[in-house]
């Protein structure tokens, strides 16, 4: 049990550093609606978990759970 929860938050955190990676290097060619503002609650906030979301889902994919 030790070990999937191990793997389960490795994954998970692997995954929103890639996302927030991606979505951080992506922002300057995205629609400013898209640009997270910080300290706000914006669009740009939900577009980067969704960046993390894909990221999850491709690590989850490649590992075949």
């Amino acid at each position: 049990m030790a070990k999937r929860f191990t793997t389960n938050f490795v994954q998970s955190l692997a995954a929103v550093l890639a996302g927030n990676a991606a979505y951080f290097l992506l922002m300057p060619f995205l629609p400013l609606p898209a640009r997270h503002v910080p300290f706000r609650a914006d669009l740009g906030l939900a577009v980067d978990g969704c960046f993390c979301l894909v990221a999850y889902a491709t690590f989850r994919a490649i590992t075949g759970r």
